[in-house]
């Protein structure tokens, strides 16, 4: 992979496109030292921007929570990322917007430094390994516990909060996992490093936790909406790691993560695709990000009529590896989903 700052093309700063390899950061920055910075990610698909707003939104709450005043609103912000993406020309990637205190003052107090604002994009594939998805990634119980919400402000997208994040990644990477499973202050199920979580039992619904310490993502929303559409129950609730054992599917969410299926958390097993429904409803939400259509409008889409998760990716990845535009080949799926009927 060629390093972030090798590369070529355009990054949005402070107002102005500047060269990728020009853009300068002085190692004084407040940011730097005291992680006065807030970020976000965002996936493009077919070069349409995924949720553009709520996460534009969410930017501005983050620096809020954090005490800093971003110069432009939110208009502005959209626009800049999308003259960002088609800068880089980006049709399938992602974007990082972030903000960060200035050089102006190097101690605690930082009331009187520059908020900077910078938006790059580059193409970009799948956060996990894209053959982990057919089999489903592995996590281990991180050590590391989500800090209690008076401690910190949870419910920003804060630099300074991922550092336990990283320290998890890192020791379950060692110790041959994909990813860990964190726990928030009180002992219960948090969330992965950098995605939701959500598991599914005997009965066929879903149970994801509460979002009180730990960020409520935007994918996490989207997933509990469009299964509720579907009449599908979702529980909203503390789950503790004593009832990993009863579960019978599991799943992350994430911009970054999108739907990645887990097989494993420490010892127990988990078949990521137990019935026709299951790979329905993923694919469901897989493909409302992929190709911006709506499912929750169609009544007759039948989750029924898709035989597996894996067979749908192997569609997928025959359809383009034949070099078919990726518009005709959700058009081919669209149809193989829905009996003929399509998308339109």
């Amino acid at each position: 992979m060629i390093p972030f700052d090798k590369r070529d093309g355009k990054i949005w700063y402070n107002n102005e496109l500047i060269d990728w390899q020009n853009v300068k950061l002085h190692v004084l920055s407040h940011g730097l030292h005291y992680a006065s910075c807030v970020f976000e990610g965002l996936r493009v698909y077919d070069g349409e921007i995924f949720k553009l707003e709520e996460h534009t939104e969410r930017f501005f709450h983050s620096a809020k929570r954090l005490g800093m005043d971003i110069p432009y609103d939110e208009n502005e912000i959209n626009l800049a990322t999308k003259k960002t993406v088609a800068a880089q020309n980006v049709q399938n990637g992602y974007i990082r917007p972030f903000a960060w205190r200035g050089s102006e003052m190097m101690a605690i107090s930082a009331q009187h430094t520059k908020i900077h604002i910078a938006i790059a994009a580059w193409e970009w594939g799948t956060y996990f390994d894209p053959k982990l998805k057919t089999k489903g990634i592995k996590l281990n119980i991180s050590k590391w516990k989500k800090p209690g919400p008076d401690t910190i402000p949870w419910d920003s997208k804060a630099s300074g909060l991922y550092m336990i994040n990283t320290l998890s990644k890192h020791e379950a990477e060692r110790d041959g996992f994909t990813d860990s499973l964190m726990l928030d202050h009180e002992g219960n199920i948090a969330e992965a490093t950098g995605a939701n979580i959500f598991f599914k039992d005997s009965n066929n619904e879903f149970h994801t936790p509460i979002p009180d310490s730990f960020l409520d993502g935007i994918t996490r929303r989207t997933v509990i909406d469009i299964a509720r559409s579907k009449n599908m129950k979702v529980h909203e609730r503390k789950i503790s790691p004593s009832e990993l054992p009863n579960f019978t599917g599991c799943f992350l969410t994430g911009t970054a993560a999108e739907v990645t299926p887990v097989s494993k958390i420490d010892k127990y097993d988990y078949k990521f695709c137990i019935s026709k429904d299951d790979a329905g409803f993923v694919y469901t939400l897989r493909w409302y990000q992929l190709f911006k259509v709506d499912f929750q409008k169609y009544d007759y889409v039948k989750a029924s009529m898709i035989n597996d998760i894996v067979n749908l990716q192997a569609y997928w990845a025959q359809c383009t590896e034949r070099q078919y535009p990726k518009s005709d080949c959700s058009t081919r799926l669209c149809h193989l989903m829905t009996d003929g009927k399509g998308c339109d």
